[in-house]
């Protein structure tokens, strides 16, 4: 299996969020869009300034809930009225209300599920060893890190624009 190359490029380290917004805001429109916006916690209007698209995982939890649903009308249908047929008391062999828990829990857990695994995927975790840029980012710095695979990346650029834009340190990364 062909390990898989790391990449490397240029990351700003800021000390505010307002300042990490702008900043985030203006890479973008300098035409850079595979850069990250780290920050220690969640920023309002981070995902805009980064050009964030919405996330596909409420469409998957919907469309996972449905199968959920479908599986246990299918499964209580199946169980009552094909395979264990037992007439009791002049019952329906299929009575809906009576299943209406077991497909409700189906469609939660189909749902649950494949949110969990959607977000797993989607992110790209568990990431073994990621590389640090800074201890402090976890704490209270900011940082936009622009990959060298990026549309029209150039070192010395990215460096002169992070610097413009309010940069206190500007690091090299040799993978990210």
């Amino acid at each position: 299996m062909a390990k898989k190359r790391a990449i490397g490029g240029i990351a700003g380290i800021f000390l505010d969020e307002a300042t990490t917004i702008k900043a985030a805001t203006r890479v973008r429109e300098a035409g850079f869009t595979k850069f990250d916006a780290l920050t220690p916690y969640p920023v309002h209007g981070m995902e805009e300034a980064c050009g964030i698209k919405r996330s596909p995982i409420p469409y998957v939890t919907f469309t996972a809930g449905c199968v959920g649903l479908l599986a246990g009308l299918a499964l209580t249908y199946y169980t009552s009225a094909v395979d264990w047929a037992i007439n009791i008391g002049g019952k329906p062999m299929f009575s809906l209300p009576a299943f209406v828990p077991i497909m409700f829990e189906l469609t939660v857990l189909f749902a649950a599920l494949s949110s969990v695994g959607a977000f797993f995927y989607l992110s790209g975790i568990p990431r073994v060893d990621p590389p640090i840029i800074d201890k402090d980012i976890t704490c209270h710095k900011f940082a936009i890190f622009i990959p060298e695979n990026d549309v029209g990346y150039s070192a010395d650029r990215a460096e002169k624009l992070l610097k413009d834009l309010g940069a206190v340190e500007i690091k090299k990364m040799a993978e990210y």
